[in-house]
């Protein structure tokens, strides 16, 4: 349905300096740089106070407008002012903003340079300080995607998710960059609220996500992308106790990858490389599937999320011991 009622719009002139935007360079030729960066969106609304919205300005300092009830924009404001000077790397994006919850936030400057901020309660000028509890430089220059605040085993941690475009060597025949997500966990360490990494885990693909965030306890992502991403790295950081021992989490390829269009599904399950097509076996009913090698356990069993034409249902074992469903 289409609506005819007009689309209010609230403008306000001011003579401040401008959004520090920031233009694509000749080698950010592709359209994944142009849908992560050469399309971004400056004005950030703080989904927790619905009438506020940021954004930074050339000088690196945080605005907030603020909407009143009579529907007008008040004069920005300065809440917070980052202490690199921007204008001095020719190598950056555009600086990025996401409200963690509604006292944490989390700010990029587009150099390279994570902020994790305490932020009070934002909209109140009497409570609202925004405090720097995390800065550190984390790599080449990112945009922050999503990030959330929340508490596990009585800590209080922040989760962030960054992306770059980044170049790929290895890639003779594409467009010679690949896509990295690198998910980033907080941690409090004590009462003087000093923050540290407790992990970072690097995911790859090649195209920006239409959608990614972290879940809201920190334990996985949501990606709705074209093409899949993959970890290629879980560096665990965690952090020294007393002993100085090391935890490490070994990683397992998943069991199945799942596709699915407005007619089919298909399933990808890995085999082992001695397993031969007899030894294979695949029974299909209209809502229930079970895989099973040999004489062994079944390999992957479990009740269809809806029913199927389980008669036309067929399965091939291709080149790369992959049983395709």
């Amino acid at each position: 349905a289409r609506s005819l009622n007009i689309v209010q719009v609230i403008s306000l002139s001011f003579c401040l300096p401008a959004v520090a935007e920031v233009k694509l360079r000749d080698d950010q030729y592709t359209l994944d740089h142009m849908r992560a960066f050469g399309m971004y969106n400056y004005l950030h609304l703080d989904s927790w106070y619905q009438d506020n919205v940021y954004y930074i300005d050339q000088f690196g300092r945080v605005m907030n407008l603020s909407v009143t009830l009579d529907t007008a924009l008040q004069k920005p404001r300065e809440v917070f002012r980052l202490p690199t000077d921007l204008t001095a790397y020719d190598n950056r994006l555009c600086a990025s903003i996401y409200f963690s919850s509604s006292t944490w936030v989390t700010i990029s400057d587009g150099t390279g340079r994570l902020y994790l901020i305490k932020s009070g309660k934002r909209g109140n000028s009497a409570s609202e300080k925004w405090e720097i509890v995390f800065n550190e430089e984390l790599g080449n220059p990112f945009i922050i995607v999503h990030s959330v605040s929340f508490v596990k085993s009585d800590k209080h941690s922040v989760a962030v998710l960054l992306l770059r475009v980044e170049k790929d060597e290895l890639d003779t025949k594409g467009s010679g960059f690949h896509i990295t997500l690198e998910w980033v966990t907080f941690v409090e360490m004590n009462k003087a609220s000093k923050y540290e990494i407790y992990k970072r885990r690097i995911l790859q693909g090649k195209s920006v996500p239409h959608y990614a965030s972290i879940e809201p306890g920190g334990d996985g992502l949501m990606i709705i992308s074209y093409k899949p991403f993959k970890f290629v790295q879980e560096k665990e950081e965690i952090l020294e106790e007393k002993d100085d021992k090391k935890t490490t989490n070994e990683k397992k390829d998943p069991l199945y990858y799942w596709q699915q269009t407005e007619d089919d599904v298909t399933i990808t399950v890995n085999i082992p490389q001695d397993i031969t097509k007899e030894d294979v076996k695949v029974h299909f009913s209209p809502d229930n599937i079970c895989v099973t090698l040999k004489d062994q356990p079944a390999l992957m069993e479990g009740k269809l999320y809806s029913s199927v034409d389980h008669e036309s249902c067929t399965w091939i074992i291709k080149e790369n011991k992959r049983c395709c469903i």
